[in-house]
Order: C-alpha cells, then structure tokens, then sequence
C-alpha cells in the first residue's frame, strides 16, 4: 500500500510541475505552447514510449475487446471536451475560481465514478474515503477562496469584476468541463483489468500496462485537443509565431512538459494498481489532491503571493492543510481495505 501511496503522490507531484517550462518560452502566444504541447504530449510521447516499451504492441490491443476499447475512446474523448470547457470557464470567471470548481469536481466525481465500475467497498472503508475526500473539497474551496481574495486585493477598487450572468455561466462551464474530465478516471477503471491481462499474456512486465491503458486514452483525447487548437491557431492568427529563432529552444521546453504530463498519468494509473481493489477511487484522488497543493507550494515558491494580503495567504495555507489532512484520511480508508 505504501508503495502505491507513494507513486501516486509522485505523480501528483510531477503533474504539478509539468507546466513550469512554460515561463521560459519566448515568442510564443498561448495557441503556440499549448497547441505545440498537447500534440507532443497526446500522441508523440505515448505512441513513442508505447512502441518502445510494450512487448508485442499490436496483439495487446488486439487481444482486449473492442466494446472495451470503445468505452475507453469514448470517455477519454469526453476527457478531452472537459479540459477545453475549463480553458473557457477561466475565460469567464478566473483562473482561481474556475480551476478550483474544475478540479474540485473533478476529485469529487472522479474519485467515486470507479465504484459503478468495481462495486462498492464495506462501508467502514466507503465512509473513510469519503470523509477524506469532503477534506479535500474543503481544501479546495479555500484555495479558490485564497486566489478570489488575492484577486480583489489587487483591484483594489473592485473594478472589473465579473457581471452576475458571467459569473454563473462561467461556473456552469467549470460544473460540466469537471463532470467531462471524470472521462479519464472512468476509462482507466474500465480498461487497465483487460489491457494488465494483455500485457502479462504478452511478457510484459506489471508497470507495462500503465503505459498500455495510456495509450488509447492519451490518442482518443488528443483528438479533441487538436481539432480546438487547431481553430484556435487560425482565429488568433497565431501560425506565424512558430516562425521565431526560438522555436528550437521552445520546442525542447515543451516536450519536457510533454514527458513530465504524460509520465504523471502513466505513473498515477501504476500506483493505482500498486493500491489493490479501491485503487482507482484513492489513486485519484491522491493524485489530483497532490497535484493541486504542489501547484500552491510552487506558487508560493516563484513569488506569485508576495504580493497577497495576510487574509488570502491564510486561505491558501488553509487550504494545504486541509489537503494534507484530507490525502492522510483517504490512505488511512485504503489501509482499512
């Protein structure tokens, strides 16, 4: 258990520092980074490493049964409408509220989704986990409080701020691009048993299938991804920044957060099979509750607070807190089980 306890933070972690590279492109509009890291990340890295690294790659896919493979596409490719739907709720209502409406949805529906799949736990583990989980959220919603408060401090005035339609439209956008992204947790859950029977008839080793389940879910999802950078690209007039000097030493910066995104996932589907029957629910949410306080403490380490008041730091460390506490409940459930 500790073992998987482990991978899963370790993912979270690394999915928390995935986008750092970022701040060193040049040249380059947001359509440019983006668009140029999800191709890299979505097919290039998993196809890449997939090859290499899956013993008979085309009879292990062969061998799982299609219906399986099509929920997987399915959900992978609702994955991929979700995150775009949070990429227009921050649009909306800011990247504080709307990440943490996102990801606040994301661990609450995205942890329980793999119980229709597996079943339910007893009802000591079910009432751990979930009390571990409400935690969580709670840490969750103080730091979407930290950052609205840090940003009516830099208003000041309170100019600026978000009409009630927007506000509500923006929330709804943020409600249902968490509900899509769930899509991940569920094709895990339903593919990695087939995929990790494949990969074992096929010689491969157990940390294989994390690369395995990977595969169709990172392609499927990638789809979505590229038909809206795509548009974006073209409504933003944006194709002609790829022309810079720069793009050579951009390039490489983002295919480090292309390796760094995909490794994360690859790494958090292993530790959930490393955490035994409940896995997926205490992987999940390990993994995103990780990756959101690592975002906070790289926050606070690049001085992106230092200009916050007393009051919104206060939240923020509320909220690290809460999610500590809340990641040591949810393991204190899976140790029970």
């Amino acid at each position: 258990m500790i073992d998987g306890i482990i991978l899963a933070i370790g993912a979270g972690l690394m999915l928390g520092l995935y986008a750092l590279p970022e701040k060193f492109t040049k040249d380059f509009k947001f359509e440019n980074t983006w668009s140029l890291f999800f191709m890299l990340t979505m097919f290039l890295v998993p196809i890449i490493a997939s090859i290499i690294l899956i013993n008979n790659f085309g009879s292990v896919f062969f061998s799982v049964p299609t219906n399986v493979l099509i929920k997987m596409a399915v959900a992978s490719l609702l994955w991929g409408i979700g995150v775009m739907m949070w990429g227009k709720a921050i649009n909306h209502i800011g990247l504080s509220l709307g990440f943490s409406i996102f990801i606040g949805t994301v661990i609450l529906v995205g942890s329980i989704l793999p119980f229709a799949v597996e079943g339910l736990p007893q009802k000591n583990v079910l009432l751990t986990i979930l009390a571990g989980i409400f935690v969580v959220l709670l840490g969750v919603l103080f730091n979407g409080q930290a950052g609205i408060t840090r940003e009516l401090d830099e208003l000041k005035s309170g100019q600026n701020i978000k009409g009630k339609g927007e506000m509500i439209m923006g929330i709804t956008i943020a409600v249902i691009g968490g509900l899509l992204a769930t899509g991940f947790s569920y094709a895990n859950a339903v593919g990695r048993p087939y995929i990790h029977e494949a990969c074992q008839a096929s010689g491969n080793p157990e940390w294989v299938t994390a690369v395995a389940v990977m595969f169709p879910i990172f392609i499927s999802g990638g789809i979505v991804m590229t038909l809206y950078f795509a548009w974006q690209l073209s409504s933003k007039k944006a194709w002609v920044c790829f022309k810079t000097p720069n793009f050579r030493k951009n390039f490489i910066l983002i295919l480090i957060m292309a390796i760094f995104h995909y490794a994360a996932s690859a790494l958090f589907a292993f530790a959930a099979f490393k955490l035994g029957e409940i896995g997926n629910t205490v992987g999940y949410a390990i993994f995103n509750t990780s990756c959101v306080a690592t975002a906070i403490v790289s926050g606070i380490v690049t001085k992106e607070w230092i200009n916050a008041s007393s009051r919104a730091k206060k939240y923020l460390y509320i909220s690290l807190t809460c999610m500590i506490i809340g990641i040591s409940i949810i393991a204190i459930g899976n140790g029970i089980s």
